[in-house]
Formats: C-alpha cells, structure tokens, sequence
C-alpha cells in the first residue's frame, strides 16, 4: 500500500477527481496549503498598490491506494492536473507501513 501526495492548482481539482473516479480510487483527502516551488510567488497590483505574492494558493491531496494501483493512479493525476505551465504542481509516493478503518477495525488493504 502506497501514500500518494500530489500538490496541484486549485482550478485542476475537478479533472483530478473525474480522473480518480473512473479508476475506483476510493477517498481522497484534500487541504487547502499555500507555497512555492520555483515559481517562487508573483507580483500583483492592487488599487494602484504593486506588492509580492509569495505562497500561492495549491491544494495537496492525500490518497491511499494499493501497491498494483499505483502506476495507473500516478499517471491519472499527471494528465489530469497538467497545464504545461509553471506551477503545475508535485508528486510523492510514500510507503504506508499500517492502515485501519477505525469504526470496523479492519486493516491493511481491506481499510481502504
């Protein structure tokens, strides 16, 4: 089993979900984060006033899928929240170790 974390724009979440859907991904986490990779923020004017964004607005999205499901999950959500443009977002898989539904006690794969 398999923790997927993906750092996308706000505006790709829609397509994102869509995507996971048709493939039974059965939850999905979502928060609201703010950041910066190479982008490193923008510039924008207000009444007149210019000044320094320096987070932007991204949303992280947390799924635990099986380990056979990984490859079809990842590139799922590399399709579907690509613009081409600066700012797209990241990818990590992290190995999850345990996993427990707690209303049922059921473990493993099975908690999904």
């Amino acid at each position: 089993m398999k923790l997927i974390i993906a750092i996308i724009k706000p505006s790709k979440l829609q397509e994102v979900r869509e995507a996971l859907t048709e493939l039974d991904v059965a939850g999905m986490t979502v928060s609201e984060v703010k950041g910066y990779g190479r982008q490193k923020g923008h510039t924008e004017i207000y009444r007149g006033a210019e000044y320094e964004v320096s987070f932007l607005p991204k949303l992280k999205l947390e799924m635990a899928v099986p380990a056979d499901k990984v490859e079809s999950v990842v590139e799922a959500v590399m399709t579907s929240a690509k613009t081409g443009n600066i700012g797209d977002g990241k990818l990590f898989i992290v190995p999850v170790e345990y996993a427990a539904r707690i209303r049922t006690g059921e473990s493993g794969e099975e908690s999904l």
